[in-house]
């Protein structure tokens, strides 16, 4: 009886181990442009670029969406090439959304993306963003840079656990396991 009673407390402890582990590696979430319901709006001043602001103090990973909400019929969002979101062009977007509070895209790949205004003029009025989405860890080289914003950490930015930190979480439920079954 008591071989099989610590079969189970080994078979648990490794669930709990395999639930640590993968248990951040699949949490996609979906961002509203801007932090708020209005974000996506012409801002007072086109200098302070507050889209792109918003954009440096988030971290994107692949999976996450970017979610707008503006009204339908007044504004749109074109996803666009690096050039056409400097200049500001409107012709011939690699996307285009006019959904209003339904639009949502999935970032899929790392890199930048670039957004702009599909109303005329808002684009230069500095209705327009960048957002940058990390690659995943690898042991692979590094990608060669690009041009677009730095992304920075700020006090609002999500908290992740480390790879370093999963694995002592590992080790000690392992530990705990090993002293259930001894």
């Amino acid at each position: 009886m008591a071989i099989s009673s610590r079969y189970v407390a080994l078979s648990m402890s490794l669930v709990l181990v395999n639930l640590i582990m993968f248990s951040n590696f699949s949490e996609a979430k979906d961002f509203l442009v801007g932090g708020k319901s209005n974000g996506w709006e012409i801002p007072s001043s086109p200098q302070s670029q507050p889209l792109n602001h918003w954009a440096q103090s988030s971290r994107f990973q692949l999976g996450d969406s970017l979610v707008w909400e503006y009204e339908t019929g007044k504004d749109s969002v074109l996803q666009v090439t690096r050039e056409s979101y400097l200049n500001c062009v409107l012709t011939k977007p690699i996307a285009e959304y006019k959904d209003g509070k339904n639009t949502k895209v999935e970032v899929n790949e790392s890199g930048p993306y670039y957004f702009i205004s599909g109303a005329k003029g808002h684009c230069e009025k500095g209705q327009k963003l960048i957002v940058v989405v990390m690659a995943p860890r690898s042991t692979a080289p590094a990608p060669s840079p690009v041009d677009a914003p730095a992304v920075s950490p700020t006090s609002g930015a999500t908290t992740t656990i480390s790879s370093s930190s999963r694995f002592g979480g590992v080790l000690l439920i392992m530990g705990l396991g090993i002293a259930l079954v001894v």
